[in-house]
Parts: C-alpha cells; sequence; structure tokens
C-alpha cells in the first residue's frame, strides 16, 4: 500500500526544487538583461536581485558572487561536454578527447540537442564573458567536478592528481586563446556554436604544433 504521507512529501520537495530552479533561471536572465544595458563593471548584486523580485540576501543563497551568476551562463555547455567525454573511445589522448567533446557537443547546439543551450545563447555568453577581463579569466579557470572526474576516470588517476591538473590548464589555454576575443564587431561571422568550434579545433592544432617542435 502506497503511504500518502511519501507521496505528498515527495510531491512537496518536487515543487521546492521547481521554484529553486525558476528562481535561479530568473537571476541569471536579470543579471544577462543588466549586463548587456548598462554593462558588468556598473551591474550590481542589489541591481540583479530587485531586477529578479528577490532579496540580496536570496541572491546569495544562489550564487556566491556576482561572477558566478555570470558563469552559470556555461552550465549547459559544461554538462553537455561531460557527456560527450563519457562516450570517447579509451585510447584517445586527454587533450583530444575534451576538444572533440567541445566539437560534438557544440555541434548538438547548432541542431537544437542541448536541452537548455541554444545558438543564440551561445553568442550571448560569448558577448558578456569576454566583456571584462576578470570574467574571461574566471571562465577559462572553471575546473567543473563533473568534468573532472570524467577525466581523471579516462586517465586512471585521482582528481587531485598534478597530471589531471596539467591537462585542466593547458586546456583552458586553448580556449582562452580560442574564444577570448569573440565579441561582437570582432569578426568577419556572426558568433556562435559553429565560429567557436572553428576556433577551438584551429587553436588545439597550433597547440600540438608548438609541441611538436624540437627543443
Amino acid at each position: 500500500m502506497t503511504d500518502v504521507g511519501d507521496v505528498g512529501a515527495g510531491s512537496e520537495l518536487g515543487l521546492r526544487e521547481r521554484k529553486k530552479q525558476r528562481t535561479r533561471a530568473t537571476l541569471i536572465n536579470a543579471a544577462v538583461q543588466l549586463c548587456l544595458e548598462q554593462g558588468y563593471e556598473k551591474t550590481t548584486v542589489d541591481q540583479i536581485a530587485a531586477a529578479a523580485d528577490v532579496s540580496s540576501r536570496t541572491f546569495s543563497r544562489y550564487f556566491a558572487t556576482k561572477d558566478a551568476v555570470y558563469l552559470a551562463l556555461l552550465d549547459a555547455l559544461i554538462q553537455g561536454v561531460a557527456a560527450e567525454l563519457k562516450t570517447i573511445p579509451a585510447d584517445v589522448s586527454p587533450l583530444r578527447a575534451l576538444r572533440d567533446a567541445h566539437l560534438a557537443t557544440l555541434g548538438k547546439v547548432r541542431s537544437g540537442g542541448v536541452p537548455g543551450l541554444n545558438s543564440t545563447g551561445v553568442a550571448l555568453t560569448l558577448q558578456i564573458l569576454n566583456s571584462t577581463d576578470d570574467l574571461k579569466l574566471a571562465a577559462g579557470q572553471i575546473q567543473d567536478p563533473v568534468v573532472f572526474r570524467a577525466l581523471a576516470d579516462r586517465m586512471g588517476v585521482d582528481p587531485a592528481h598534478r597530471r589531471l591538473r596539467m591537462v585542466n590548464a593547458v586546456w583552458s589555454a586553448i580556449i582562452v586563446t580560442a574564444c577570448g576575443d569573440l565579441t561582437p564587431g570582432t569578426t568577419s561571422g556572426p558568433l556562435g556554436p559553429e565560429l567557436m568550434a572553428e576556433r577551438i579545433s584551429e587553436s588545439y592544432d597550433q597547440f600540438r604544433a608548438l609541441a611538436t617542435i624540437a627543443p
């Protein structure tokens, strides 16, 4: 016999979680709109909270800093990359696997295959994260635990291992080199997943060419 109390508790938990997700999404959207209207530097946590119709204290329950709310724009992309990493053959090198996972995810974005992210969202993310050096640096240094675990499993090492940290540092440099200057007006084509994928491929190939130069 089903316990009615358990069903009610589960339903309530589901409602609470959905409300939290809506509040988080509202905060992100408010932050994006304010950044587009007045720029990152002039946007404050209090303004974001007010635009989302919540208190600054509520904001702090979802995001530790102003940077964090903007870096959340990368969540869907990172989750897509983590999922793709698990499908790449184990004999592929870590850096090549990261490249392939990013290209596969960006390809799925173009075809609508990544929940919560589309081509417009990628363009907007690039525009905002590249608007200041602080955000650009923070985005390049993201160490997502899901991606780290997937890489650690591939490499057969602990997530805190030096080799894994080295791979992450090199990949971060490749990403920043590839995408750090992608803002409106700086490219001949439109911002979006196609251009991002093209730049990542180019930067990866350039790194490989440099790495094979004899000392």
